[in-house]
C-alpha cells in the first residue's frame, strides 16, 4: 500500500502540479490511514472502516476541520484508485464531509476601532499616511494584501469608491465612507508627493523608504498604534475586516452585500456572521412587535 501512495502523491505532484506543500499534506492524511489500517488489501477496505479511521482522529482531539481534510484527501486517493483500475468501488464516495464549526474571530467595539483610529499623528507626512490607511482598511474591509496592492488608477474619489482585487484576481468595486476619502485625499495632497519624491510609482501607498507598503511593514506600523491605544486584545490587519463586517451587520446590513464587500466568493464563508444578524432581528422584534 505504501507503494501506492507514493505512486499516487507523484500523480498530484506531476499531473494534478499540487504544491509540494499540499502533496505532502496529502501523504500524511493518507499514511496515518495506512498506519491505523491493519486491512492488506484496499479491495477489502469499507465504508465502515473509513469512519472507524474518522472516529479515531476524533477521539485523538483532532479538530472537525483537521478530520475533513484526512477524509478528502482519502476521497482523492480511492478515486485516483479507481481510476487506475486498482479497485473497483469507493469505500470513501459516499461518507458525507463531517461539518466543520467556525468561530467568529475575536473583532474590536466601536469604541476600540475610534481609539486605534485617531493614533497617527496627521501633523506628519508618515502619520497622515498611516491615518488613511487604517480609515481605507476599516471603511472597507480589505485583506491587508488587498491594502498595500492599491494603485492610484484604483482610486474613484469623486464617486466614492476604491476598485480591489481579491484572491484568484476576482475584482470588486467598495464605496469609501466620507471619512476615508477625506483622509485620501489630505493623503495624496500633503503626503504621498514628498514621500515618492519625484518617482513614478503606481502604488498608492509609500513607505518611508519611498517603496511600496509590504505587508510586514503595515504589521509593525499596526502594532505600534494598537499599545499607544492600550488595546490589550490581539489585534491584526484581519481584526479591522472583522470589525468592519460586524458593525455593518449590528447596524442592519444584510448578509449577502456584507459578503460582496469582502469578497467572499461563497456565502458560506460569509455566514461566521449570522449570529450577528440573529441578534439584530431579535432587537428589532423586541423593539417593534406589539407583542414582544
Amino acid at each position: 500500500m505504501e507503494e501506492l501512495v507514493r505512486e499516487f502523491t507523484e500523480h498530484l505532484f506531476v499531473e494534478k502540479r499540487h504544491s509540494p506543500n499540499t502533496v505532502d499534506g496529502y501523504r500524511r492524511d493518507i499514511s496515518r490511514f495506512v498506519t491505523f489500517q491493519p486491512k492488506a488489501s484496499l479491495k477489502s477496505i469499507t465504508p465502515s472502516d473509513i469512519r472507524e479511521f474518522l472516529l479515531s482522529l476524533h477521539n485523538q482531539g483532532l479538530s472537525s476541520r483537521s478530520i475533513a481534510r484526512s477524509l478528502s484527501s482519502l476521497k482523492s486517493f480511492f478515486k485516483y484508485l479507481v481510476g487506475e483500475s486498482l479497485i473497483r468501488e469507493n469505500p470513501v464516495e459516499t461518507l458525507e464531509t463531517p461539518k466543520i464549526w467556525r468561530k467568529l474571530p475575536h473583532t474590536l467595539s466601536l469604541n476600540e476601532v475610534e481609539s486605534l483610529l485617531n493614533q497617527p499623528d496627521t501633523e506628519t507626512l508618515l502619520g497622515i499616511r498611516d491615518k488613511a490607511m487604517l480609515e481605507v482598511l476599516y471603511a472597507t474591509g480589505v485583506r491587508v494584501s488587498e491594502l498595500i496592492s492599491l494603485e492610484l488608477n484604483d482610486l474613484n474619489l469623486e464617486v466614492g469608491f476604491i476598485r480591489s482585487y481579491g484572491k484568484g484576481g476576482k475584482e470588486r468595486v467598495i464605496p469609501l465612507g466620507e471619512v476615508a476619502q477625506s483622509y485620501l485625499k489630505i493623503y495624496l495632497e500633503q503626503s504621498r508627493p514628498k514621500l515618492v519624491k519625484n518617482q513614478n510609482l503606481p502604488a498608492l501607498f509609500i513607505s518611508r523608504r519611498k517603496m511600496p507598503m509590504t505587508r510586514q511593514a503595515f504589521w509593525k506600523i499596526l502594532k505600534q498604534y494598537v499599545l499607544k491605544a492600550h488595546i490589550s486584545v490581539s489585534v491584526s490587519p484581519h481584526t479591522l475586516r472583522h470589525a468592519f463586517a460586524t458593525h455593518l451587520l449590528e447596524r442592519g446590513a444584510d448578509l449577502r452585500s456584507v459578503q460582496q464587500m469582502l469578497g467572499h466568493s461563497d456565502i458560506s464563508t460569509t455566514q461566521i456572521y449570522t449570529h450577528v444578524v440573529q441578534k439584530r432581528i431579535r432587537e428589532v422584534f423586541d423593539k417593534c412587535h406589539p407583542r414582544s
